[in-house]
């Protein structure tokens, strides 16, 4: 087998052809990675009996599609969601990492609208009320800058979601042979 390579998807579903990626499948199962397989014409479609999986048979149309995807998603993620405890601790499945006051308020933000945008303005306001001062654009940067590298043990992400403000969402480490980089679905 060739080296394993890791990307990061922003896309926390991964698209697997079937049965040409069967080996994606199963480094998507053995990781705990939703994974939803795109089944060629003419070929039986696998039993999922990973709750983590589902199929879908092209062509499929683009609300078909979004459909499978949300409920793939709820499958693997319902619920699970990031918490951010009394003394400012992230806890996300079975890690946790500790944050400063700061950080822990602004956190608080992200988790509450956890997979949604979280306004800047309601950030800035946040960091504002917890500093005791005036929040600068400057420094709201520097908090979540800080904050993104704080949550990596916990594969959490801050996304930017430009000209709007933040989502927090889970990381999505997605081995892959090195040899099939060029050959991947998303």
């Amino acid at each position: 087998m060739g080296q394993i390579v890791f990307f990061d998807s922003s896309n926390d579903v991964k698209f697997v052809r079937w049965p040409a990626e069967n080996e994606m499948r199963r480094y998507c199962r053995m990781h705990n990675i939703p994974c939803l397989l795109v089944v060629e014409g003419g070929v039986e479609p696998p039993v999922c009996d990973d709750p983590c999986e589902d199929w879908v048979r092209t062509p499929i149309s683009h609300s078909d599609l979004e459909a499978r995807v949300a409920a793939l998603r709820h499958r693997a993620y319902g619920r699970q969601a990031p918490t951010v405890d009394a003394a400012g601790t992230v806890h996300f499945g079975r890690k946790t990492v500790g944050l400063s006051t700061i950080q822990a308020e602004l956190m608080e933000l992200l988790v509450e609208s956890y997979r949604d945008v979280v306004y800047r303005s309601e950030l800035t306001q946040r960091l504002a009320e917890s500093s005791q001062g005036d929040a600068t654009r400057n420094s709201l940067d520097l908090h979540i800058m800080r904050l993104r590298k704080r949550l990596t043990p916990v594969q959490l992400v801050i996304r930017t979601v430009w000209g709007r403000g933040y989502r927090l969402e889970p990381q999505i480490r997605i081995p892959i042979p090195a040899d099939r980089l060029n050959s991947r679905v998303s």
